[in-house]
């Protein structure tokens, strides 16, 4: 059988470029049916995330699970500069510049297939002028698919409620406090952008997404029945998750140490992504907060960033923590300054809760893990991800946020909602949260087992690049811009 190249295009995030590059290792495991995998690399717009990337890429290139995957570095392409902030704007039009790069690598690598980011669908056009197949990489929730894919209608005719409630099929109506702030301002380039790729979603081949049938049965149901888009069936999904590494190696790391020496589901772990920092304000809260909780925590704690970056600092704990803090809490709680081994964390068995900021991959982590959660959302799309993890799936315990104060959360909130899942009470909302995580351990662990949902939809995946065919049977479809 000869070899079929799949292209992946991932956005130069890190956790959208490290997502797509396990898919494609979960495509290559088991024989991978004649499949290769090259990776098309953007260079990302500043110094701090090239270095990152470079740094994923050698790791990948270097490991043994690896599986062969190979990198293909796109020319650089000079950024936008007039997105004022807008950063899902500025995601989609640095990669919508790539369009032609992307097309001459198709054309000098060959391909089976490209895999594009979601918010690379501008670049749909370019593979389809060489009639190759192109599939979308979801790597969010289907709760966002099916309210990106509703995003279109709604722009034109909304169907909010006199509260600002959206109708999102599959879901309870979600509320405007849980809309993600990009989806909440119709004036905004960024909205423009995300209904742009709620239309382009539709002219893909497929859409692989970062999901487990059990864990969004309702919402995946809705999408594939049509109910999202009036008079139009979505394409094809594929939903392959958990696409996260499932391998733990054993940590050196202090922290874990730590960890070793607390009782079983004893420890809270609070950790908030590569983005998530405290200022003096919300540190006091949170110290206050588990202080009064009496349990035990590991608490990832991280400063503001530096000027013109992004990414937090390492904390100064004598600047941000309350006086006597960390004395008054010693030996059963342990402040982590700097970045955590997540997922080494999350498996340890000391871990009954965790206080996050409900990015995806961070949530799946944890469902892979059976730990329940505390939603904290901070950014993006991770209000829409609380409201899902608490209102739907029932894994979480919810706070009251207040997104008007940057995300505020009152020490007593905090509290509250880490006695509850915690446990030691009669709080049936904690034990419904605590039971539902271990199902969904066990759903997830089935889901890539062989039969599993997942196993079975990347089997489909794999048949579908085999053989080859696209939606528009080669002809090009109307090119859009947003």
């Amino acid at each position: 059988m000869a070899s079929a190249n799949v292209l992946l295009l991932p956005e130069p995030g890190s956790g959208h470029l490290m997502s797509l590059i396990q898919a494609g290792k979960r495509l290559l495991a088991r024989g991978g049916d004649g499949l290769t995998v090259t990776v098309l690399i953007v260079q990302p717009a500043t110094p701090e995330s090239a270095s990152e990337v470079d740094s994923h890429v050698r790791r990948v290139a270097a490991s043994a699970s690896g599986l062969g995957i190979r990198f293909h570095h796109l020319p650089a392409v000079a950024p936008p500069t007039d997105c004022a902030g807008n950063l899902q704007e500025f995601k989609s039009r640095y990669m919508q510049l790539h369009a032609p790069h992307v097309r001459a690598a198709v054309a000098e690598l060959g391909a089976a297939a490209l895999v594009i980011d979601f918010f690379a669908t501008a670049v749909i056009d370019a593979a389809r002028e060489l009639a190759v197949p192109t599939y979308v990489y979801f790597t969010s929730t289907a709760a966002l698919l099916a309210l990106t894919l509703r995003l279109p209608a709604l722009a034109v005719d909304s169907d909010a409620s006199d509260d600002g409630a959206v109708d999102v099929p599959g879901m309870p109506p979600v509320p405007a406090g849980s809309v993600p702030g990009f989806l909440g301002d119709k004036e905004s380039p960024n909205y423009a952008w995300f209904v742009y790729h709620g239309r382009r979603f539709m002219d893909a081949d497929g859409i692989v997404i970062n999901t487990v049938d059990a864990l969004e049965p309702g919402l995946l149901a809705a999408i594939a029945a049509g109910r999202c888009v009036p008079g139009r069936r979505a394409p094809p999904l594929y939903p392959i998750g958990p696409v996260i590494g499932h391998a733990v190696e054993a940590s050196n790391e202090p922290c874990v140490r730590w960890l070793d020496a607390q009782p079983r589901a004893s420890v809270v772990f609070l950790c908030f992504g590569s983005l998530g920092w405290f200022d003096r304000a919300k540190a006091h809260e949170v110290a206050a907060g588990l202080e009064r909780s009496g349990h035990r925590f590991l608490w990832t704690l991280r400063g503001p960033p530096a000027a013109g970056s992004r990414h937090p600092t390492d904390a100064n704990l004598d600047e941000l923590l309350p006086a006597g803090f960390l004395e008054r809490t010693e030996g059963r709680g342990l402040v982590w300054p700097t970045r955590a081994p997540q997922k080494e964390v999350l498996a340890h068995a000391a871990v009954g809760c965790f206080v996050t900021h409900c990015g995806w991959n961070s949530t799946l982590e944890s469902m892979w893990h059976g730990v329940p959660l505390v939603p904290w959302p901070l950014y993006a799309e991770q209000h829409l991800n609380a409201f899902e993890l608490v209102s739907v799936v029932g894994v979480a315990v919810a706070m009251e946020v207040d997104r008007e104060r940057d995300n505020f959360v009152v020490a007593a909130e905090l509290e509250r909602a880490v006695r509850c899942v915690m446990g030691g009470g009669s709080e049936e909302e904690g034990a419904m949260a605590r039971e539902k995580a271990m199902k969904m351990k066990a759903a997830c662990r089935r889901a890539v087992e062989e039969g599993g949902s997942s196993y079975a939809a990347l089997q489909r995946l794999r048949h579908a690049i085999r053989s080859g065919t696209t939606t528009c049977n080669g002809a090009a479809p109307p090119k859009e811009t947003a």
